[in-house]
């Protein structure tokens, strides 16, 4: 099998769970450091699927990469390979197939409850959930669904919080990659932010590192769902 591409976009936003998870299924991959300068392929050659991580920057930046990204996710959407964003990530899928991101009303960061809202759609990847699933945010800005895309996820804070397209492709505002050593480097690095916020979205540090090894195993009983329905696209 051709490895999985996985873009990563600042240092500390890296694969997270989601490389645990490849690595747990022997599904090969390999890291695309966009923060340090590695240019973005132009073709698709070799790639099973793409994978888009977060990052503090905004789509709608006048960043050089983000350009040629957005024409490799249309290529890859357009040639059956499969996509899978995760917040920054999510955007730039979102914005690729003509939706558009802006501010969400409220700054969003900490754990919160996601739900479902289209069952059908959203059986195949995150199973019978009757009940909200936990997951963690970290998110100023949203997206608007693309054309032909249907939402299967939303929140209290952010309407639209997950999207499918195809059966095949998926792109989420949340995330479902983070690990204990992710989280207490983010609350570190983004202190500040958090200090700065009022917004009712926003949870203190201690807060969100509490009990951190049963909100993560829950979050990625979550992961695995969503995982597991994305490699069956992958091509052998």
């Amino acid at each position: 099998m051709h490895p999985v591409l996985v873009f990563r976009h600042a240092p500390i936003e890296g694969p997270g769970y989601f490389s645990t998870f490849l690595d747990r299924h022997d599904i090969p991959w390999r890291l695309a450091c966009i923060d340090a300068g590695e240019p973005v392929p132009v073709r698709l050659n070799g790639i099973s699927g793409i994978c888009l991580m977060g990052g503090p920057m905004s789509v709608n930046d006048d960043l050089p990469w983000i350009p040629p990204l957005l024409t490799l996710i249309r290529d890859a959407v357009a040639r059956g390979v499969p996509v899978i964003g995760h917040c920054l990530g999510g955007q730039l899928m979102a914005k690729a197939l003509g939706g558009e991101v802006h501010a969400n009303p409220v700054k969003e960061i900490g754990w919160g409850e996601v739900r479902v809202t289209n069952a059908g759609a959203a059986h195949p990847w995150v199973g019978d959930a009757g009940t909200p699933l936990l997951a963690f945010h970290w998110h100023g800005e949203t997206f608007s669904l693309p054309p032909d895309a249907t939402r299967i996820l939303e929140s209290a804070y952010c309407t639209n919080q997950a999207f499918v397209l195809n059966d095949r492709h998926i792109g989420m505002q949340c995330h479902v990659e983070m690990t204990p050593e992710l989280i207490a480097g983010w609350c570190e690095s983004g202190a500040a932010e958090i200090a700065a916020s009022d917004s009712p979205g926003v949870q203190a540090p201690e807060a969100i590192q509490s009990d951190l090894p049963a909100r993560t195993a829950r979050l990625h009983q979550l992961a695995d769902k969503i995982y597991s329905r994305w490699i069956q696209g992958l091509s052998q």
